[in-house]
């Protein structure tokens, strides 16, 4: 790109000048003029659209409201896919209600940049009981009604990070791909993790090696419910100081 002041053209007096093909004013009205591919524009419209692209939101963090249905609404769908249950059904349609309605209030309190003293606090679900009852089901049937990403990790798995197997926040790095790694969608998926209660502390452990699959799993695991940011490689895998990150 070459900077022109005075290149010309046919203007109404008979002299010759170039426009802008933005704005169109000619080359004696604007401060610099510059030339591109059979295109010019001048350096007012350049200002114009850089102040038009630090405004714009990054990609993968437009505002996305979540249309959210009534719990009513939620069980009703439950109650064609799960048998039996009632009481389950119930407080997880409300248990998720809130969770989304909390989503929504910080969306909009961040795209409108409003501070607000109240901090709604993140929830989770603990279903417990024999294998069979439906659990696992609710939970898929829940993300199928979202439409949400939806994961199922096997905490049997984990190991503390630094050791084999597979570290905590790989079940967010399976949550990313499973919502096509778009990074808002992933925001509001639904981690399921199965077997949580084989990673219970066990006190007086006779073992001389460290407990890398109980309570180191725990802590790691514990960020995550209570709602704090993570850093996670896209493609998964153990973190180094020179990868990329989401």
């Amino acid at each position: 790109m070459t900077d022109n002041k005075n290149k010309s053209s046919d203007d109404n007096d008979g002299t010759k000048s170039h426009r802008c093909n933005f704005c169109g004013k000619p080359a004696a009205k604007v401060e610099r003029l510059f030339a591109g591919f059979e295109a010019f524009i001048c350096s007012e419209c350049i200002l114009l659209c850089n102040e038009i692209l630090e405004t714009a939101p990054e990609p993968g963090n437009e505002k996305e409201t979540f249309e959210l249905p009534k719990p009513a609404e939620i069980k009703a769908f439950l109650d064609q896919y799960v048998i039996g249950q009632k009481d389950a059904k119930r407080n997880v349609s409300v248990a998720v209600y809130n969770h989304y309605k909390r989503i929504n209030a910080m969306s909009e309190a961040k795209h409108s940049g409003a501070s607000d003293d109240v901090e709604l606090e993140k929830s989770n679900i603990l279903l417990a009981g024999p294998t069979g009852t439906g659990k696992t089901l609710i939970a898929r049937t829940l993300a199928k009604f979202l439409k949400v990403p939806f994961c199922i990790a096997d905490a049997t798995v984990l190991t503390e990070a630094g050791y084999v197997g597979e570290d905590v926040e790989n079940i967010l790095v399976r949550l990313y791909q499973a919502a096509n790694f778009n990074r808002a969608r992933t925001e509001r998926g639904i981690i399921y993790i199965d077997e949580l209660d084989k990673i219970s502390r066990t006190d007086g452990n006779p073992s001389i090696t460290r407990d890398v699959s109980g309570e180191g799993v725990q802590q790691g695991l514990l960020k995550i419910l209570e709602g704090s940011i993570s850093n996670i490689p896209p493609k998964g895998g153990r973190k180094h100081p020179e990868q990329s990150f989401v």
